[in-house]
C-alpha cells in the first residue's frame, strides 16, 4: 500500500487570495505513527488558524490559511520527516497560488519545521512558537527572514534558553528578529492563549499589511540584548 500523503485543512481567503499564512504542528523526537485529525498537537493549532483567518478576513488583504498535518508525528532524525511534509505543502501552495507570500507558523516541532524551510523563496517570515531547538540548530534558512520567537517562562518540553540561543545567532542572518517571554506559561499555550493568539496575529499582518496594530513596534524598535528577552 502507498503512503498517504500529508493531510491539509484550509480556511479560504475572501475574494481574491493575496498571501498564505501555513500553520505547523507539533510532535516529537520520535513516533512513525500517523497524526490523526483528534491529536493534540494538531489539535491546539486550529484556534491560531482560525483566528489567523478571520483576521485576514478584516484586513484588506485576501488571506487564506492552511494548517498542515503530517504523515508521522515524530522528527524521526536522519529522515526529518515534518521538514519533508512542509516541503511538500509549501509546493502545493506554490502551484494553486504562484508567486504569493507566505507566512509560515509553527508550535514546537512545527515552529523547528518553520524555521528549516524559511529558505523558501515564497516565505517571508517564521512565527515561532514555543520552539524546539536544540543546540546547534541551524540559522541559515532565516536569512533575510523576520522572525518572532514566543517562548512560556515556566516550559519544561521545549527549553527557553535554546530559544534564547537560537534568536542571538538568527539575529546575524534575519531581516529582524525579536523574541517574547511569556511569564508563568508552560508548553502547550493554555494559560495565556490569547497573548499567543495576539502576538501571532500582530506578526502575521504586520509581515502582509504593515499593520500590526501596535503590538510589535516597540519589539522592532528596540536594540541590544532586550529585544530577545521582551517579557509578556
Amino acid at each position: 500500500m502507498s503512503e498517504v500523503e500529508p493531510a491539509v485543512s484550509r480556511w479560504p481567503a475572501r475574494g481574491r487570495t493575496e498571501a498564505v499564512v501555513l500553520v505547523l504542528h507539533g510532535g516529537a523526537e520520535r513516533g512513525t505513527g500517523a497524526v490523526p485529525p483528534w491529536k493534540l498537537a494538531h489539535l491546539r493549532m486550529i484556534p491560531i488558524a482560525r483566528a489567523l483567518h478571520r483576521a485576514g478576513r478584516r484586513n484588506t488583504r485576501g488571506v487564506e490559511v492552511r494548517l498542515l498535518r503530517n504523515r508521522r508525528y515524530g522528527w524521526n532524525a536522519p529522515a526529518e520527516d515534518p521538514v519533508g511534509d512542509a516541503r511538500w505543502a509549501l509546493e502545493r501552495i506554490h502551484a494553486d497560488h504562484p508567486g504569493l507570500p507566505v507566512v509560515l507558523v509553527g508550535h514546537s516541532m512545527g515552529a523547528r519545521v518553520a524555521l528549516r524551510v524559511a529558505d523558501d523563496p515564497a516565505v517571508l517570515g517564521v512565527c515561532a512558537l514555543a520552539p524546539w531547538t536544540p543546540r546547534g540548530e541551524p540559522v541559515d534558512a532565516v536569512a533575510g527572514r523576520s522572525v518572532l520567537i514566543v517562548h512560556g517562562t515556566r516550559d519544561r518540553m521545549t527549553s527557553p534558553a535554546e530559544s534564547h540561543a537560537f534568536a542571538e545567532r538568527a539575529a546575524g542572518v534575519a531581516a529582524r528578529v525579536a523574541r517574547f517571554e511569556i511569564a508563568n506559561e508552560g508548553h502547550a499555550m493554555l494559560r495565556r492563549a490569547g497573548v499567543w493568539t495576539r502576538l501571532t496575529v500582530a506578526f502575521t499582518l504586520d509581515l502582509l499589511a504593515g499593520d500590526d496594530g501596535g503590538a510589535l513596534r516597540e519589539a522592532w524598535a528596540a536594540t541590544g540584548p532586550e529585544r530577545l528577552r521582551i517579557p509578556v
